[in-house]
C-alpha cells in the first residue's frame, strides 16, 4: 500500500528549486503587472490567485501521464503551444492599442467610459495564461517526478508540491503586486501608462511569437 510522505528528504531541495524558478521574471509576474496597474491591488492578487490555481491542473496533468501523450504527439502538443501563443499576442495586441488611445491598461471592454473590471476578468486572464502555458506542462512533467518517491501516490504528491508552489508564487507575485500597487501616483500618470502599455504589449508579443516559433521539445 503507498503511503504519502510530505516531508521527506526531498523536500527542502524541491522548495529551495521552486523558489528559485519562480524569482525568475517570466509572463506570470508581467501579466500580474499588467493587471495591478489596471485595477490595483485587488485586480493582481486575483491574477496572482487566479494563475497559481493552473499549478494544480498541470501537475494533474503530469501525474496521469496526460503530458507525456502531449510531448509524443506533435500535433497536440503543437496546438496546446499555438493556444498559448495566440492568448499572449492577444494581451500584447490589447496593451498596444491601449497605449495608442492614451488610455490606462484596458478595463472590462475597449471603450473609454468602460465599466469598471469585474472580478472574473483577472481570475481568467491568470488561469488561462497559467494553463494555455506549454512551457508549464513540460517543467512539471519533468521536474515534479524528481521530487515524488515509487512509493508515493503519484496524484496526490504532485497535487501536494503544487500545493506549495502555489503558496510560494502567490507570496512572491502578490509582493510584486504591493510594489505595483503602491506606486499609484505614478500609475496614474497618463504618460507612464502609455510607456507601460507598450513595453507590456511588445513584450507579450514577443513572447508570443517566440512560443509560436519555437521547436518542440523532443
Amino acid at each position: 500500500m503507498t503511503q504519502l510522505s510530505l516531508f521527506d528528504a526531498q523536500f527542502i531541495p524541491f522548495v529551495i528549486a521552486i523558489t528559485l524558478l519562480t524569482l525568475s521574471p517570466g509572463v506570470d509576474t508581467l501579466l500580474v503587472i499588467r493587471n495591478t496597474a489596471r485595477g490595483g491591488i485587488r485586480d493582481g492578487i486575483l491574477t496572482s490567485v487566479a494563475i497559481c490555481c493552473g499549478l494544480f491542473v498541470h501537475a494533474a496533468i503530469s501525474a496521469l501521464g496526460i503530458s507525456l501523450i502531449l510531448l509524443q504527439s506533435a500535433w497536440a502538443f503543437s496546438l496546446l503551444k499555438l493556444l498559448g501563443a495566440i492568448y499572449l499576442i492577444w494581451l500584447g495586441v490589447v496593451s498596444l492599442l491601449a497605449a495608442r488611445r492614451g488610455q490606462p491598461l484596458p478595463v472590462a471592454g475597449v471603450m473609454q467610459d468602460a465599466a469598471p473590471v469585474s472580478l472574473w476578468r483577472p481570475l481568467r486572464e491568470g488561469f488561462v495564461s497559467n494553463v494555455l502555458n506549454p512551457k508549464t506542462v513540460v517543467f512539471y512533467m519533468a521536474f515534479l517526478p524528481q521530487f515524488i518517491a515509487p512509493s508515493d501516490p503519484a496524484l496526490l504528491k504532485s497535487l501536494w508540491l503544487a500545493g506549495v508552489h502555489f503558496i510560494i508564487a502567490n507570496i512572491w507575485q502578490i509582493s510584486v503586486v504591493v510594489m505595483v500597487g503602491s506606486a499609484g501616483r505614478w500609475l496614474g500618470s497618463a504618460r507612464f501608462a502609455q510607456t507601460l502599455n507598450t513595453v507590456t504589449g511588445g513584450v507579450l508579443i514577443a513572447l508570443g511569437m517566440r512560443l509560436a516559433f519555437e521547436q518542440r521539445p523532443v
